[in-house]
């Protein structure tokens, strides 16, 4: 059998690694990772091989040649432009006439290849992917198999909500040669993305194998460095490349070239496991403790210390030196007294020079210059210690002036940039503060710095801003602001062409781009230009609002209202606006540039119990308090009661259906069934979406116009007529796709003003209903693992929990839902914390606090047996 090695992988998370070599070629101890993947392909009979290469194909061919040398027979099949990894196969395929392993030549593995043949060969499959579970499958392609091993669901890189298993792909596979023809020659082309979605939909014969041993996907530093401690570790079936000695000081210790051809001074001190290359020259006095790897013809000096650091070849560690968890490239020279620290990432050719301090987890590209006692401080300010990404549900997030620095925005606002072509125009936006227009200005100077114009619209409420990048000529915006949940935090929104929140995918290119710092630096006269402009911004978006609210229904009904602006923007919006409607509105908490300042949690409970008392010694029609952005507002009842938000959307549902028959509401799957026992009496439909605002807006948008004037009357079935969270924020699809606060007003005087009832009547067509909610923390890398226990409970059919049933669902639409009859559970992972969220609704406000306690007990005992489990592998 043939197999097909993968090699064309560029690698861009390992930069400034794979920065002059391609994503194979980076050493694990001290041979290239591809290397290894010949060697366990030789173990297990295969010799002959098809290497696909793309990026720096040469350095591969170069190395390798024809495979002779390493016991290989070597066909290679290069690419002029990227093909995928389907494509590339394809591009190959006048060498396949038999069925043939696909391995990936940058990933890690002592898997049995044989035993996954015979598996394949006895299910006569088309296609065996190899699978393997690992703590967090965020970064793969997640796949769950029946009982027989076929494979019956697939997703590619989901989000933690969409997580169904923590059994992955790993991009191993067996393949018979009668797949190639989904495969259309010379377009990219991938397995997970085209191939094997088409196989699920055509019910071809496609298995999934769960194989045991170790697999690593070296795709970044940290993976690159665990990769390498791994193999040290002797934790991966693979032979060391090198002979192990016996020294004078502890642990095991390997020489990569033959007996003799280091030199290791005998005051020298190694406490294993530490592997030196050919050549390698160890001084008097010098300290390495492992984990450690010194490359080939690399120099420690007189009492140096490296501990649990990789160097690689050609390089010189001078006296004195220190290196604490370090990771040093090709050819460097550090010289006497400097000391490097953990993280820290030294590209290839690079000098630092006496005395010099590099701190924690910088990186320097290669053929940097460091002078003598300097100091160079990290300038990213999350590291992956520290944070998985630096994209929130909030969006970019960070301490005011701490984490969230002029620096720093503008190093996102130039990764940001990066994505767009030269010329693009991007909006920019923010609240009424100092802080904002500190970070906001320099989000712009990074998007100038990579040739993006800005459309600087001021300081407008976020709906504004969203309307006006929709329906601009802009490819993207930017909102920010003081976050309402965290007073000493900022925000920023970065939104897409259509006013929405990023998607998933920018987030990674960008969080990809800022890490590396692999920045688009433009021409002097290709620099981004500013345009300043607001009153126009305001106009289209008034004149968009009025078209799309019936002012007679308003006036017919004499609708009365307080609204409580917070001190927030649509203070210089909304009264204009609901005057032109000629709703009679008393006017609170309105700001001025000079007076603002962001509402307390205290500041914002006090606000909300004063509403109420003016909406009931006034006898108004309703109460609302906007947020600081304009996105979410509070209601007061015309008696003077405070709304619970999800009621609220419940009583919006109910006008909804009143004024468009048959219309379809969305609701966040943590939302009641009181929505469906509504939408069945008012001959409505309910969707359920996901509880987070990036896949609300994006259902709001199907079917969403862009600017066409409606008057939010007619009951067009194409579109949903309301989008709500459950929090306080609506959107209204026939305006536009975001939450918009100043349009739920506006909606709902004018829907009362239809229907010609007092907002407490529509209140009390709700039925009581009982929620409850609490937290269950979780280990990030337990999380996987306890989304695969509960999918598998919820699949079981009457699964017992705790000694009662525990039910099932036909669809999961987010987290993993449990129907209990009259009751339900749902357990969500929170994306950005250690955390899953319980919800549960039941007959009464104790029975679904009950509820809530089993599944987090749930959650806690799966967590205890996948630590079992794991302590016994």
């Amino acid at each position: 059998m043939k197999a097909v090695v993968m090699a064309g992988g560029e690698g861009s998370r390992l930069r400034p690694l794979t920065i002059g070599r391609p994503k194979p070629m980076v050493p694990i101890v001290n041979a290239p990772v591809m290397e290894h993947i010949f060697g366990l392909l030789r173990r297990h009979g295969i010799t002959e091989v098809v290497v696909t290469l793309q990026y720096l194909a040469r350095v591969i061919q170069e190395y390798f040649g024809d495979g002779s040398d390493f016991g290989m027979q070597i066909h290679y099949a290069v690419e002029d432009t990227p093909l995928g990894t389907a494509g590339s196969v394809k591009n190959a395929e006048h060498l396949l006439d038999e069925p043939f392993v696909v391995i990936s030549g940058d990933a890690l593995t002592d898997f049995d290849l044989q035993e996954i043949i015979r598996f394949h060969e006895q299910k006569g499959a088309m296609a065996t992917l190899t699978l393997y579970r690992v703590p967090s499958p965020l970064e793969y392609g997640v796949v769950i198999v029946d009982r027989e091993g076929k494979v019956a669901r697939f997703l590619e890189k989901p989000t933690w909500g969409e997580v169904f298993s923590d059994t992955v792909n790993t991009g191993i596979y067996v393949l018979d040669p009668s797949i190639l023809r989904y495969v259309p020659p010379g377009v990219p082309v991938d397995w997970s993305s085209d191939v094997f979605p088409q196989l699920l939909r055509n019910n071809d014969p496609m298995f999934g194998f769960v194989a045991g041993g170790y697999w690593c996907d070296v795709g970044s530093i940290s993976e690159y460095v665990r990769a390498n401690t791994d193999m040290l570790n002797r934790q991966v079936g693979l032979e060391m490349p090198g002979q192990e000695v016996t020294t004078q000081t502890s642990g095991r210790v390997w020489l990569a070239g033959p007996e003799g051809d280091a030199t290791i001074d005998p005051s020298a001190r190694l406490y294993g496991p530490v592997l030196l290359g050919k050549g390698v020259e160890i001084r008097a006095n010098a300290v390495v403790h492992g984990p450690s790897v010194i490359g080939d013809y690399s120099i420690v000096d007189e009492r140096a210390t490296i501990d649990r650091s990789i160097i690689w070849s050609n390089c010189y560690v001078g006296e004195n030196t220190d290196l604490h968890g370090a990771l040093i490239g090709r050819q460097c020279n550090l010289k006497a007294g400097t000391a490097v620290f953990e993280g820290v990432v030294v590209g290839d050719n690079c000098t630092v020079g006496e005395g010099a301090i590099i701190r924690p987890n910088v990186k320097l590209w290669p053929n940097k210059d460091v002078e003598a006692g300097a100091t160079v401080s990290s300038s990213i300010i999350w590291s992956a210690q520290a944070r998985r990404g630096i994209f929130t549900r909030s969006g970019v997030s960070g301490s005011a002036n701490i984490e969230m620095v002029p620096e720093f925005a503008a190093r996102l606002g130039a990764a940001y940039g990066s994505l767009f072509p030269k010329g693009t125009i991007v909006t920019a936006n923010r609240d009424l503060s100092n802080q904002a227009r500190m970070i906001k200005r320099a989000v712009m100077a990074g998007l100038l710095s990579a040739g993006v114009d800005v459309l600087d619209i001021g300081e407008v409420p976020v709906p504004v801003a969203r309307y006006e990048t929709r329906v601009s000529a802009a490819m993207g915006g930017l909102h920010v602001r003081i976050s309402p949940d965290h007073g000493r935090q900022i925000d920023v929104k970065l939104f897409d062409g259509a006013g929405l929140n990023i998607d998933n995918s920018a987030e990674r290119k960008i969080e990809s781009t800022f890490f590396r710092e692999d920045y688009r630096r433009v021409p002097m006269a290709d620099v981004g230009a500013i345009v300043s402009i607001r009153e126009p911004v305001v106009e289209r978006y008034r004149d968009a609002f009025l078209a799309h609210v019936d002012r007679q229904s308003i006036v017919r009904g004499r609708l009365r209202a307080v609204i409580d602006y917070g001190l927030g923007s649509t203070s210089a919006i909304l009264p204009t606006l609901l005057g032109e409607l000629r709703a009679d509105a008393i006017t609170v908490n309105a700001a001025t540039r000079s007076a603002f300042t962001l509402r307390s949690a205290a500041d914002y409970e006090q606000d909300l119990r004063q509403l109420a008392a003016i909406c009931r010694a006034t006898g108004v029609h309703a109460g609302a308090k906007m947020d600081n952005d304009g996105k979410t507002i509070a209601l007061v009842d015309d008696e003077g009661n405070i709304v619970p938000d999800m009621t609220a959307l419940a009583a919006f549902a109910v006008l909804a259906w009143q004024v468009h028959p048959g219309g379809a509401v969305l609701v966040p799957v943590t939302a009641p069934r009181v929505m469906e026992q509504l939408a069945s009496r008012y001959g409505g439909r309910v969707r359920r979406v996901p509880a987070n605002p990036q896949a609300q807006m994006r259902a709001a948008e199907t079917g969403s116009p862009s600017t066409r004037p409606r008057s939010g009357l007619a009951g067009d079935h194409d579109i949903p007529v309301l989008v709500g969270d459950g929090q306080g924020s609506y959107v209204f699809p026939d305006f536009h796709p975001g939450f918009d606060g100043m349009m739920a007003v506006a909606r709902l005087l004018q829907y009362l003003g239809m229907v010609q009832k007092r907002f407490s009547e529509v209140l009390a067509l709700v039925p009581p209903y009982f929620l409850s909610s609490a937290e269950a923390p979780c280990p990030w890398d337990a999380k996987g693992r306890v989304m695969r226990g509960l999918h598998e409970r919820a699949s079981q059919g009457p699964a017992e929990v705790d000694g009662q049933a525990g039910g099932t669902t036909p669809e999961q639409i987010e987290g993993v839902r449990f129907n209990l009859g009259e009751e339900w559970a749902l357990v969500l992972p929170d994306p950005d914390q250690p955390v899953f969220h319980v919800h549960a609704e039941s007959h009464c406000a104790g029975a679904a606090a009950a509820l809530v306690d089993r599944y987090v007990n749930l959650v806690k005992d799966l967590q205890a047996e996948t630590a079992a489990t794991m302590a016994t592998i």
